[in-house]
């Protein structure tokens, strides 16, 4: 069954607007920090968390990674000083991953560039009630996906 020209709007420009803001974000984020947007994100959950600390399984539910790619980027960031790999107190074959001073310190600068470019390519598009309303639909989609 065929989609609506409507239907396919919709969808197509999820994907593109989505896709669009990511590369611009991602590009800044590199040129200004040195830093890819993945890894910004798994700044983001980690100086968000109790103690700078999550359990790998739980981060990589948060950025929305396989466990095996956030492997892979949480080897790079360890490398480069922005976090580290604990044992879990309560689970011997289990790991955390702790944000590290440097690794705040990165992501502070980061953020108010990201936030910024958050701002420029996206949020001054809409007016308020159009921020409501996308907020309603994701809710309509995901719940939670707003929150």
């Amino acid at each position: 069954m065929l989609l609506t020209r409507e239907e396919l709007g919709a969808w197509r420009g999820l994907l593109r607007v989505h896709a669009g803001m990511t590369k611009a974000l991602d590009a800044e984020l590199v040129r200004t920090h040195g830093l890819p947007l993945s890894s910004y994100e798994v700044l983001l959950f980690l100086a968000d968390a109790p103690d700078g600390r999550l359990r790998m399984s739980e981060l990589a539910e948060g950025v929305l990674l396989s466990r095996s790619g956030l492997t892979r980027l949480v080897d790079r960031m360890e490398r480069d000083g922005l976090l580290r790999r604990e044992r879990c107190p309560d689970d011997a074959r289990g790991y955390n991953a702790a944000i590290t001073g440097k690794g705040r310190k990165l992501f502070q600068r980061a953020r108010r560039t990201h936030l910024e470019g958050v701002r420029q390519r996206f949020l001054a598009s809409l007016s308020a009630e159009d921020l409501r309303a996308l907020a309603q639909a994701w809710e309509k989609v995901a719940p939670g996906a707003s929150t």
